[in-house]
């Protein structure tokens, strides 16, 4: 088992030695602050959490909280369970378009909020029968659900491009990384550049709907099983370019408080206190001449409390967790990240002799712990 814990899923180039040199170098020396270059922006509060609870919309709870973007995923293979014979048309008989978004939309608006939206999950019939976790054959199909997507919801202008691709869990074909400190084999290049390509497939057909959408890419974990520094300098296309997309998006979970002056943390792995070097990695690989610099998206957090977690296997005090909170948003603005995201509102409710998750700002019943002042105050 890994020291980071087991998390369910939500669910090329220059030469490999010119490229190993450059990681090397931006690994090791770069520890400083974000570049000076990227002009200051406010920071955005992000949320993904239940719409309703017991009947209730949850949404006063999140605009309490300041929280600015109500995130949710977008499942492809529910929605297309058949091959549509019209893909960009929402209106397709095929599409089965949650009603749950819809509520979220609603609500969104009325607490002055925007929606982000994942799609993730690729249908059997678009992966050659295979399970949901493994690319389109064709970026092609990807890209048409998209362009009916942001016809069926044109308020929606913060689109994902899947959740955390650099895991085995979440993205298939996929050779993992077995070595740390050596350039990626062709077998595992490939599989960041398979990524790639959705990503710029989906930028184009995103973007020729509007050009208010915001493209997140990336999208990777603290310890992949590709790590982000390597899984970001193999994000090429065919022509060597990297893929086009606004925001770089990174789920910095972190056994540590978050704090800039830190080492880096071990085996190449990118927590908290690692965003700063995460930064210069992003722009010296996914930057491009007249937008060097993509904005870190972080979606996804969560700090445990009560007992060992479901998901992540340690936990700290609720004082800390609300003194990590206050040391995240600190480190968030410090990089000058476009948002910084919590995964869980509330606790698992007690379940006897079965491991559950603390990493709610909520107890289970909804207590509010001192994480959610925190928060709120962030």
């Amino acid at each position: 088992m890994h020291r980071w814990a087991i998390r369910a899923g939500r669910v090329s180039r220059r030469s490999r030695a010119c490229t190993f040199i450059a990681l090397a170098v931006v690994l090791a020396g770069l520890a400083g602050p974000a570049s000076a270059s990227a002009q200051k922006s406010p920071l955005a509060k992000a949320m993904w959490g239940p719409t309703t609870l017991n009947g209730k919309s949850q949404f006063p709870i999140y605009r309490d909280l300041g929280v600015k973007i109500f995130q949710m995923q977008l499942s492809w293979d529910s929605i297309a369970p058949t091959p549509p014979a019209h893909p960009q048309n929402p209106r397709n008989p095929v599409y089965r378009w949650p009603s749950d978004i819809d509520f979220a939309i609603r609500q969104a608006r009325a607490n002055k909020m925007r929606i982000l939206l994942m799609p993730i999950r690729t249908p059997s019939w678009a992966n050659g029968g295979q399970s949901w976790q493994f690319a389109p054959t064709k970026m092609r199909a990807f890209a048409d659900f998209l362009t009916a997507a942001a016809r069926r919801y044109p308020s929606v202008h913060l689109w994902m491009i899947w959740g955390e691709p650099c895991r085995v869990g979440n993205w298939q074909p996929f050779e993992p990384q077995h070595a740390i400190g050596v350039p990626l084999s062709p077998a595992q290049a490939s599989v960041p550049q398979r990524y790639a390509r959705m990503v710029d497939a989906s930028y184009g057909a995103l973007k020729r709907r509007s050009r208010r959408n915001l493209v997140i890419g990336g999208n990777t974990f603290t310890s992949c099983d590709i790590r982000p520094a390597r899984w970001i300098a193999n994000m090429r296309l065919p022509n060597g370019k990297p893929p086009r997309m606004d925001l770089y998006g990174h789920n910095p979970f972190t056994l540590r408080a978050p704090d800039l002056s830190k080492p880096p943390a071990p085996d190449e792995d990118m927590d908290f206190s690692d965003l700063a070097r995460l930064n210069r990695v992003v722009a010296r690989y996914l930057g491009r001449p007249r937008h060097k610099t993509l904005r870190l998206f972080l979606s996804e957090w969560a700090v445990p409390t009560d007992g060992f977690d479901r998901e992540f296997f340690f936990h700290v005090s609720r004082r800390l967790q609300a003194s990590w909170i206050r040391d995240g948003f600190k480190v968030a603005r410090q990089v000058n990240a476009y948002a910084l995201g919590w995964v869980h509102l509330y606790d698992d409710p007690p379940n006897p002799g079965q491991r559950i998750g603390h990493s709610g700002l909520l107890t289970f019943d909804g207590k509010k712990k001192l994480g959610y002042f925190a928060f709120k105050r962030g």
